[in-house]
């Protein structure tokens, strides 16, 4: 038998569908997968196959167990499901490997169900603890904790400065909001990041002040927490750095994630993904999205790692800007006024947007130049108001060539704004997640209950006939892909109310969302996204099929296993 290279057999072959006819010089698969239910994600239903061959990292025959007999030679591996299910790798449409690595590090003040944190107090006993058993601690001589949620407070509020001094008055104590838009720091901290009584709130920031005066209390919102956390934060080395991301993508492959974003690279997250390539421990796809604002034009022109093909698993998808901050930390820009505002804000607070005008339509007008990919962080719906105003001048000078552009969390989109979505070809990447987390919050306090109940709007979206995506944005929640799947499917809060019940989707819509859609939104659907001839070996194994159970038991599904290329990389 003549033995073929895989590319010139792979130009070689004959698709049918999802089935395949072979030339002459045909080759043996390195395993076939049997056994349970394999859904393609081609198409608007589901199809499933019977028989999945692999050789080479890539798929070398989807179709009928009749038909998978010639692919079956002495070294071929039979892979029994043993009655699981598999469905093309995720993507996590959006998110951010590198914070999920400095979380890794950090003391948990999640709240309850996925940490203890639910009060000031427990607060300051997490971080204690932290204090006294880090290593990271007592190198760098900093304590930092990450993901309090004031909404699930007793108190309602972020800590003070002088709760924090409660932890330590020698070293600086950092907490970051799950949102990660705000964070608190204690006096030590605000010394050390020059946040003074004299400080000027910088453009698309606060700084917090104490009732009457103007004397920091801590909190810092926005630019003004982004621009005190790096003064703040250890200088970790190189191999410190990769450590933390090399943490991170454990916990991406254990959920699920064949391929996962670097949603906003800040210039000093370029070398860590460049490190994480260059080590060659990357065993999942990343795509970075180098900040534009803060990167600038030309550094990102002279990357070769702009492009649309991996050196190492690595590549950078486009860019980023950030139009608004978060509704649960009450910084998203409306057009409307919180439900509640927060305490020293005037009843008319709508938040505020993170650029002036002029400034946004810059940016944008520099994305559409290059015919670069552009993700846009807005939550609020004026802030995709005006996402909107200048993505149609700035396509009226540069036309889009291919490069797409894509609304990241959309919150509070409305339903008058889908349609000019869809007319400039701008797609959503949604947050359903927040229909769990924060869903309560935005009903009593961000947005009141007529608002709240269209939160991520994926039933109009997909009424409109649009593709969407869904996505984790962690490390603001874990990477859990089922938390994912099952807040789409049936948007229920912590309490247990469902928000939004015309929202909903079926669990098939959830998966194209996750799979399919994904792929097309990072255009990578030619080789990743359904279980086709020809596109890259990369699988979920659940231990049931979200698409047959009952939806309420979406949740206690199992990730068994994820395969990149052909490549078990973790296995439960």
């Amino acid at each position: 038998m003549i033995m073929l290279a895989s590319a010139a057999f792979m130009v070689g072959m004959l698709r049918m569908g999802t089935e395949t006819v072979m030339p002459q010089g045909a080759v043996f698969a390195d395993k076939i997968y049997y056994g349970g239910d394999m859904v393609t994600m081609v198409g608007s239903r589901p199809q499933y196959v019977e028989r999945l061959a692999v050789r080479d990292g890539k798929i070398l025959f989807a179709g009928e167990a009749k038909k998978v007999g010639k692919f079956r030679g002495p070294a071929t591996v039979a892979v029994n499901l043993r009655g699981r299910f598999l469905a093309p790798g995720f993507f996590d449409a959006h998110s951010h490997l590198v914070t999920v690595g400095v979380q890794a590090i950090s003391a948990n003040l999640l709240p309850q169900p996925d940490g203890t944190v639910n009060s000031i107090s427990q607060l300051q006993n997490e971080m204690r603890n932290h204090l006294a058993s880090s290593q990271v601690v007592k190198k760098f001589g900093v304590v930092i904790g990450f993901n309090y949620d004031d909404s699930q407070l007793k108190e309602r509020r972020s800590p003070t400065a002088a709760e924090l001094d409660a932890i330590s008055t020698t070293m600086p104590v950092v907490v970051i909001h799950q949102s990660g838009h705000l964070g608190a720091m204690n006096s030590v901290a605000l010394k050390l990041a020059g946040v003074t009584e004299s400080s000027k709130n910088p453009q698309g920031g606060i700084i917090q002040r104490k009732p009457g005066t103007s004397i920091p209390n801590g909190v810092l919102e926005e630019t003004a927490f982004f621009v005190a956390l790096f003064k703040v934060l250890p200088d970790f080395s190189e191999a410190d750095k990769l450590e933390q991301v090399l943490a991170a993508q454990k916990i991406y492959a254990a959920n699920g994630f064949t391929t996962v974003q670097e949603g906003r690279a800040e210039p000093e997250m370029l070398s860590t993904l460049q490190a994480g390539a260059n080590s060659k421990k990357f065993v999942i796809d990343v795509i970075g999205f180098p900040a534009l604002d803060t990167n600038g034009e030309e550094p990102i022109k002279q990357s070769p790692l702009m492009s649309k093909y991996y050196t190492n698993r690595l590549r950078y998808g486009g860019v980023k800007l950030t139009f608004d901050g978060s509704p649960q930390g009450k910084t998203a820009y409306f057009t409307k006024h919180y439900f509640k505002v927060p305490e020293g804000q005037p009843n008319s607070y709508r938040g505020y947007p993170a650029f002036q005008a002029e400034v946004a339509q810059k940016w944008v007008t520099t994305a559409y130049k290059n015919h670069w990919n552009l993700l846009v962080h807005a939550n609020g719906d004026a802030a995709i108001d005006e996402l909107i105003a200048v993505v149609k001048s700035a396509r009226a000078q540069f036309p889009p060539k291919g490069n797409r552009t894509v609304l990241i969390h959309g919150q509070f989109l409305r339903r008058d704004q889908i349609l000019e979505l869809k007319r400039l070809e701008i797609m959503p990447s949604l947050y359903p997640m927040h229909t769990f987390y924060w869903g309560d919050w935005h009903r009593e306090s961000v947005a009141g209950p007529e608002r709240a109940e269209n939160i991520s709007p994926t039933g109009w979206v997909l009424k409109a006939g649009m593709k969407f995506t869904i996505h984790t944005d962690a490390p603001v929640t874990f990477p859990n892909s089922i938390r994912v799947l099952d807040s789409a499917v049936n948007r229920t809060t912590r309490s247990g109310y469902v928000l939004g019940r015309s929202q909903r989707i079926s669990p098939y819509v959830a998966l194209q969302s996750m799979t399919s859609w994904a792929a097309f939104q990072h255009r990578e659907d030619n080789q990743k996204g359904t279980l086709e001839v020809g596109k890259l070996a990369d699988f979920v194994v659940l231990d049931r099929n979200p698409i047959k159970v009952p939806r309420s038991q979406l949740l206690s599904l199992k990730v068994v296993e994820t395969i990149k290329e052909g490549v078990s990389i973790y296995s439960r």
